[in-house]
């Protein structure tokens, strides 16, 4: 039936397995779940619309509630609140006030990378070293 070597239900590939791209977002329960264990990859832990429904959640405000208060309809929050959002600063700030929250964004440098050492870099201090050794 099956080739040598191919695999069988249930059994993992040998060797490592390829990285898997998500293809579809996050629900908002499992995206809050995995932020609050720490499991979250990197590029999904600051996800805007998921962290204004977060707000907008923790302060008990509705929908309704919070479109009032921001002067936008119910449909606007909804759909401020999805992945994929991208609201504007200005949104997030009346917003986050609204919830009782402030927004803070900060700018931090990398740290200085590492000095890489090359075969060329370590035959000059050799160099050096016996130049200096008076050999």
């Amino acid at each position: 039936m099956g080739q040598r070597g191919s695999l069988r239900a249930g059994e993992p590939p040998s060797g490592r397995l390829p990285r898997l791209e998500r293809r579809r977002p996050r629900s908002f329960t499992e995206w809050r779940t995995l932020r609050r264990w720490g499991r979250l990859p990197p590029w999904e832990v600051e996800a805007p619309g998921f962290l204004l429904r977060e707000a907008r959640l923790g302060s008990g405000l509705t929908q309704e509630a919070l479109a009032d208060r921001l002067g936008i309809t119910q449909q606007a929050v909804s759909r401020a609140e999805r992945w994929g959002s991208n609201p504007t600063i200005e949104l997030m700030r009346r917003w986050l006030s609204a919830c009782g929250h402030r927004l803070e964004l900060r700018a931090v440098p990398f740290p200085p990378a590492p000095a890489v050492k090359t075969g060329l870099t370590l035959q000059r201090r050799r160099r050096q070293s016996t130049d200096n050794d008076g050999g």
